[in-house]
């Protein structure tokens, strides 16, 4: 965890509301670092229901695997998250270890095993002790409280500079319904499917099924068009938890994701996610400058996306923002090597609000002074036309600094 907050941190931090069926507490328990948390224990009433979305990675963590088992069963009690060690990549030995912290949790609970979810993150390759969490979660579940919004959040951070937290209030049927998340990620983030680690919680009454379909739908132009240095983790960890208390005070109960009726907690809860991801960019590994990337006039959305990824997680773009250098012919690259539809000849690129090449050449009004004083901005957006569509997306990312070299040249240190 690094000592100074990232400049591009939010300048506001959200109150975090109460959830009705929500209880959070946090602890040291010595994973890998002491005198700090790094463990979260969120406590869910009975009836709760439960999506999720994980990585892709073909050598996911242990955690991960069982999250994906478990989830059939639609319904938690409890997630358990540990910082400073991912139990990935550590065989039978970390299966094991989820094992054991499955057990100690539903102890301290009062619930079935399969009614416990868990994710960990932190350094891979080194098995975890989960002895460490005797005694430590039955303090926690005893101790869990309705408020600690942010010291969960705080909890679950490795090389992050700040916590990441976001709130959202909104009517369903005749009650006001609360949407909160938070999220954990700085580095070795690509995401396929989710981001690192991040979970939203709601009181609204939505069943599995339809949790799932909304999240899976919510995490594709949030947590899945944001990139940090191009690397996807075996941790990703996506978790939806719905505990369905605002039933009682006249929320209907959703079966099914296309219920006219979520309309606007569809709205809502997207928010939620794109706000977390946007901070995961906001926090990355010695970001200086937030980038924002449109790709337009694209053959389809598909093809811009993998445009705009191109664009975003070249080293070449990122470390020219670094220098605050508008070099476009860097961003001419990434689009040339994205192998989808392109004609250089119609390329246009712009720079904050500034063309800097059109029909395929650098602009007739480019002005050096006027596009080198723009990039001194902490936010830069890129805009990208193609001219041969109506396909457009959008990417979040940041710029790649030497800070970032010596935060993963020391990360096991």
């Amino acid at each position: 965890m690094s000592s100074s907050v990232s400049p591009l941190a939010p300048k506001h931090v959200p109150d975090m509301p109460v959830i009705a069926g929500i209880r959070l507490a946090t602890a040291e328990a010595g994973i890998r670092y002491k005198n700090r948390t790094d463990v979260l224990l969120a406590v869910m009433d009975k009836g709760t229901a439960v999506a999720g979305v994980f990585t892709k990675s073909k050598c996911p963590s242990a955690p991960v695997e069982w999250c994906r088992a478990k989830l059939k069963g639609g319904k938690a009690r409890a997630l358990v998250v540990n910082s400073g060690n991912a139990n990935a990549f550590t065989g039978k030995t970390g299966r094991g270890s989820t094992a054991l912290t499955a057990k100690i949790a539903a102890k301290a609970v009062g619930c079935g095993e399969n009614e416990i979810f868990l994710a960990s993150t932190g350094v891979i390759g080194e098995p975890l002790d989960a002895t460490k969490f005797d005694g430590v979660l039955g303090r926690l579940a005893e101790a869990a409280e309705p408020s600690d919004w942010l010291a969960a959040a705080k909890a679950i951070m490795t090389t992050d500079t700040f916590p990441k937290v976001a709130t959202a209030t909104v009517k369903l049927g005749k009650a006001k319904v609360t949407i909160n998340g938070m999220a954990k990620g700085a580095g070795m983030i690509a995401p396929d499917m989710a981001t690192m680690l991040s979970f939203i919680f709601t009181d609204a009454p939505i069943a599995p099924a339809a949790l799932q379909a909304l999240l899976k739908s919510g995490v594709e132009d949030t947590f899945n068009a944001v990139t940090i240095d191009g690397d996807t983790s075996t941790s990703d960890t996506l978790l939806a938890f719905a505990t369905g208390a605002a039933a009682a005070h006249g929320a209907p109960k959703i079966s099914r994701a296309g219920d006219p009726r979520l309309k606007a907690f569809v709205k809502a809860f997207n928010g939620v996610l794109a706000n977390l991801a946007e901070q995961v960019a906001r926090d990355g590994e010695g970001a200086r400058k937030l980038v924002e990337i449109t790709v337009e006039g694209a053959k389809t959305k598909a093809s811009a996306r993998k445009i705009a990824m191109s664009i975003a997680n070249s080293p070449l773009v990122k470390t020219a923002i670094a220098g605050e250098d508008a070099n476009w012919g860097r961003v001419v690259m990434a689009v040339g090597k994205a192998g989808e539809p392109a004609d250089r000849d119609k390329l246009s690129i712009s720079f904050n609000g500034i063309r800097v090449a059109k029909s395929g050449a650098r602009d007739p009004d480019y002005d050096e002074a006027q596009v080198s004083e723009a990039m001194k901005a902490p936010e830069i957006a890129i805009k990208v036309s193609l001219g041969l569509g109506k396909g457009r997306d959008r990417v979040m990312t940041c710029d790649l600094t030497k800070e970032y070299v010596a935060i993963n040249g020391d990360y096991r240190s």
